[in-house]
């Protein structure tokens, strides 16, 4: 049988742990080699057969004490038992309970190492010292090797009563380790337990010299009782873990131990140490010394112009200062009315004042036929095909952009009016030839012109509205712009008339509010600012029967308000179009019933409601998938109805070849308007003539096509 195995096995027949059976057959060994005469030899071994060799066998095993020495020592064994057990009690009633750590002998510890000085161990609050005597196993039971049973009686009731002590101790020190005070209880327990083995170490020297008569063997049994408490109970509150592992506890144990060494280290004074030295150790601001200048030494070479100084060396004269006045792009047009003098054109030119005469000619009002019925679309598609453009039908109206579009209501002569984004209005007059003759421009505006309508009372006078805060009217029988409202502080995007006689107007402005402004009173302030729960408004629009009603569009929302209602508080809309998702361009009433509702989205959908009775909900009729992504430079599109066919609408294209579309309510399209090589560009803002077939669109450069019979 292997060392190992054998060392096991008698660990479990005798009592033995692991650990004791290795040291007492160390202790064993050496005993036996200190007994051998100084000359002697090991016999020889017989000769070992062939083949596989036998293990050796251990060298504790050759020989063995003799019985009567064996028996000697039990006896003296019992009695130092006894004696051990009366100083045990002796003890517990002084009240002295002194915990020491017990000398534990490891597996891998070397046999040269081993001494057979008494070893002090603490059982149960009890001091027992203990002398290991060599023996041999190999002729008795493992029975004999048992303490006697008298020795347990006499020890029992000490045991007891030092259990339920050790258990409140266990706790206490276990709370203890636990808790955030480790550092500070560490240093006084290492000071302990360096005391303890100082005493443990005198008195093991004084019981070097005694006589081994007077020493005490305890049992297999006795070792490995103390083993186990040795192992268990000094591991502070492992009574709280009963129900652990003997792997969880052991781990328990060492992070303990590790915590109570990490402790000792003082790393974190350490580390405040290391800090401070750090901070007082800054190094020392390296400063350079800077090369002196020789004063013989040729400096660089240097322009004697910006020296400004002349050939000779003389310094030349300073230069006056000129001051450079910074012009605005856009200067504000001054308050009040302002005269109908062309930019493009003089004004004491002949054509113009004909032209004023024409227009004043046309002072005439026309009344609505509202009562007119609908084409069908097959003649309506019939009229529409027989609408081209030409070279002389295209012009350049306006110096910037095209942001709005009119055309007059007059069924003798085509007259179309353009706002730009650079506040201008441009009036062309198709009747006359050459075409650059018809064509005058005015600067009635300094920011651009989103809204242009001609008065339904008054063919002749021309409503323009600005980002500027201005709202002017265009009187070309006196040749005059004059001042209707203007704001300075608030910024304008569209208007309408609330009645028929176009003297009561709904202004629309940028930060979300309205205002009420009639033109029959005096001065060019509002009658009334109305604020909405929009944040911006777009465009604004009245119904054309039911005038009451009011549409407006904002950022991704649209509202139909009741004029009627309207107060100066935020307003609440009598109706909430919530389908969009993303920016909206424009929301109009179809012209003449008002019973549809066309708006253009930037999400490529242009979105017809049915309005035929405004309650608490208008319901969506049609979704027209339609590309409105125009871009940055580009007029984003508006979708309108056409006054003589409002069952269509009419919006520019994003496609190739360039064309204004024409779709039905239904979302079927009607027609296209492909001009070739004289539609090179994208209409944005188009308008069409309200009894005429006659359309007008103007593109991001300021020129106008037309289509027309």
């Amino acid at each position: 049988m292997p060392l190992n195995l054998f060392q096991a096995h008698i660990a479990r027949r005798g009592g033995f742990s692991l650990g004791e059976a290795q040291v007492f057959f160390k202790v064993r060994y050496r005993h036996q080699q200190r007994q051998k005469p100084p000359g002697s030899k090991r016999p020889p071994s017989p000769p070992e057969p062939r083949g596989r060799r036998a293990p050796p066998r251990p060298s504790h095993l050759h020989s063995s004490p003799p019985l009567a020495a064996v028996l000697a020592g039990r006896r003296q064994r019992l009695r130092c038992g006894k004696m051990s057990g009366s100083r045990a009690e002796a003890e517990q009633k002084g009240g002295s309970r002194q915990r020491l750590q017990v000398n534990e002998y490891k597996e891998n510890q070397n046999i040269a190492d081993t001494s057979l000085r008494p070893v002090q161990t603490t059982v149960l609050g009890v001091t027992a010292k203990v002398c290991l005597v060599p023996f041999s196993l190999s002729n008795y039971n493992t029975g004999q090797l048992k303490r006697p049973k008298s020795l347990l009686d006499k020890n029992s009731n000490s045991e007891v009563t030092c259990k339920k002590s050790k258990k409140a101790e266990i706790k206490k020190s276990c709370r203890r380790l636990l808790t955030p005070k480790m550092e500070a209880t560490s240093s006084k327990e290492e000071s302990t337990l360096q005391k303890s083995s100082l005493d443990v170490h005198a008195e093991s020297n004084k019981w070097q010299y005694k006589s081994p008569s007077d020493t005490v063997v305890l049992s297999p049994d006795t070792e490995s009782s103390q083993e186990g408490d040795s192992d268990e109970d000094t591991t502070p509150g492992l009574d709280d873990f009963s129900e652990l592992s003997p792997y969880e506890r052991k781990r328990l144990k060492n992070i303990s131990e590790n915590a109570n060494f990490f402790a000792s280290l003082q790393l974190s004074e350490s580390a405040a140490r290391f800090r401070e030295m750090i901070k007082k150790r800054q190094p020392p601001e390296s400063k350079r010394k800077k090369p002196k200048k020789k004063e013989n030494e040729t400096g660089c070479r240097r322009s004697m112009r910006l020296l400004k100084v002349d050939p000779s060396g003389v310094p030349l004269p300073a230069a006056p200062i000129q001051t450079v006045l910074e012009v605005d792009e856009n200067p504000l047009i001054p308050p009040g009315p302002l005269e109908m003098t062309p930019e493009n054109q003089d004004d004491d030119n002949a054509l113009f004042k004909g032209f004023l005469q024409t227009w004043a000619e046309m002072s005439k009002t026309r009344s609505k036929n509202t009562e007119k019925e609908l084409s069908s679309i097959k003649s309506y598609k019939v009229h529409l095909n027989g609408m081209v453009i030409s070279e002389d039908t295209v012009c350049k109206v306006t110096r910037g952009s095209i942001s709005s579009m009119a055309i007059h209501p007059s069924e003798m002569r085509t007259l179309v009016a353009a706002g730009a984004k650079s506040g201008q209005v441009g009036l062309w007059d198709l009747t006359h030839q050459p075409k650059e003759d018809g064509v005058y421009l005015f600067q009635p505006h300094s920011q651009p012109v989103s809204c242009l309508y001609f008065s339904p009372a008054n063919p002749a006078h021309l409503l323009s509205l600005s980002y500027d805060g201005t709202l002017r009217c265009g009187d070309f029988s006196r040749a005059v712009f004059e001042e209707v409202y203007r704001e300075e502080t608030r910024s304008f995007s569209s208007f309408d008339f609330l009645t028929e006689d176009a003297s009561t107007l709904i202004v629309g402005h940028w930060d979300g509010s309205m205002s009420l402004v009639d033109r029959r009173t005096p001065g060019t302030s509002c009658e009334k600012l109305i604020k909405t729960s929009l944040s911006k408004i777009r465009t604004v629009h009245v119904h054309p029967v039911q005038r009451q009603y009011l549409i407006t569009a904002g950022l991704r929302d649209i509202h139909v308000y009741d004029a009627r209602c309207l107060n100066l508080s935020r307003n609440q809309p009598l109706i909430s179009l919530t389908e969009h998702t993303k920016s909206i361009a424009s929301a109009y009433f179809s012209p003449l019933t008002g019973n549809r509702v066309v708006t253009t989205c930037a999400d490529c959908k242009l979105r017809i409601f049915d309005s035929s009775c405004i309650s608490s909900k208008i319901p969506l009729l049609t979704t027209i998938r339609h590309n409105t992504i125009t871009g940055r430079w580009l007029t984003r599109f508006q979708a309108v109805w056409d006054p003589k066919q409002e069952d269509c609408i009419v919006v520019g294209s994003m496609a190739q070849p360039r064309r204004v579309e024409v779709f039905h309510e239904t979302g079927k399209w009607v027609h296209s308007f492909l001009g070739g090589e004289c539609l090179a560009s994208v209409c944005s803002i188009n308008a069409m003539h309200p009894t005429r077939y006659i359309l007008a669109g103007g593109n991001s450069s300021g020129r106008v096509h037309v289509f027309m019979n």
